[in-house]
């Protein structure tokens, strides 16, 4: 395997700073989960409101027709009028890990403040408690109840963006070609940030970035395990469960697909852009140079961080405007 890409010099000055970090395997998934929940933010509904500057709601809809339910946060500027453009969005955590809360200030601040928009996180079920199709159904639920309530989250169901980062920016992925399929709430965009998409772990860059990206080939082969069970690894994984799968993206509403350069997702990322080109659709890819997974998250003021950030605000205020 030849020399992996050098990070960029303020991220590795970030991740050297952080020390070793050990890659989730099988026998420590149920302690890492415990060790996750216990450290990962969980703010409250007042502390998202943050002195009122947010209106935030939690609500419980249905999601089958036994009663189970999914929990949804809502949450938008106070104090706008009219219905709002929405962000359907799906927290990152390999799907073993998460919660639908502790995104929200970030992207509160980062896109619903500066863009008028609302956010609506959806809380779906961890593997390996729950496998595939477990977490997807319950964003799609999530998806139909706020599209179908529009009026009473005050939004717009015409400007809907399905968004997510890491694990989320793959059931993003799923959720618009479960949406084109089952002829469901139609986005105008997909926010694709670093997606895990692939469960094959056959990529060049998963190999080139193993034992050096903050999520490595080993970390996501546990994971991809906890989702599919028996069926991890098997030829006919559907592409509603990894959408690197799936054999049409024709239909697809525009995607912005961010990725980089120096972590595991690097080529299973590209290429589904390519994919997507290659269906006569619209896709935005960034590759930023020297980022490894979560690079935004784990060092937000690097330059790098930032310019990505500026990145999606101007991808989603085009799209938005169309």
């Amino acid at each position: 395997m030849g020399q992996a890409p050098p990070f960029d010099r303020e991220l590795g000055v970030a991740l050297e700073a952080l020390g070793e970090v050990e890659p989730l395997t099988p026998e420590r998934l149920g302690e890492w989960q415990e060790r996750d929940a216990a450290l990962r933010p969980w703010p409250s509904v007042e502390e998202i409101r943050a002195d009122g500057r947010f209106a935030v709601e939690e609500v419980r809809v249905p999601a089958d027709p036994d009663g189970r339910e999914v929990v949804l946060v809502s949450a938008r500027p106070a104090g706008v009028d009219g219905p709002l453009p929405l962000l359907y969005y799906v927290h990152g955590g390999g799907m073993v890990a998460g919660n639908a809360r502790s995104v929200l200030p970030r992207l509160l601040e980062e896109c619903a403040l500066p863009l008028r928009l609302a956010v609506v996180s959806v809380e779906y079920r961890l593997a390996p408690a729950t496998r595939y199709p477990g977490a997807l159904e319950d964003c799609w639920a999530g998806l139909l109840w706020a599209a179908e309530h529009a009026d009473r989250l005050n939004i717009d169901a015409d400007r809907l963006v399905l968004g997510g980062k890491s694990a989320g920016g793959g059931l993003a992925a799923a959720l618009a070609l479960l949406t084109r399929d089952r002829h469901g709430p139609v986005p105008i965009g997909q926010l694709l940030l670093s997606p895990m998409l692939d469960d094959r772990d056959a990529t060049f860059s998963g190999r080139q970035m193993a034992g050096r990206d903050l999520w490595d080939r080993t970390s996501n082969a546990t994971a991809w395990q906890a989702v599919l069970g028996e069926h991890y690894g098997a030829a006919n994984v559907p592409a509603y469960a990894a959408p690197a799968r799936a054999e049409d993206l024709s239909g697809l509403a525009p995607a912005y697909v961010e990725v980089g350069s120096a972590e595991t997702f690097r080529d299973e990322a590209v290429a589904y852009a390519n994919g997507i080109w290659q269906a006569g659709g619209d896709a935005e890819l960034h590759v930023w140079p020297g980022a490894f997974h979560g690079f935004d998250t784990l060092a937000p003021r690097a330059a790098l961080s930032r310019d990505a950030r500026d990145a999606r605000s101007r991808w989603l205020r085009r799209i938005l405007a169309r």
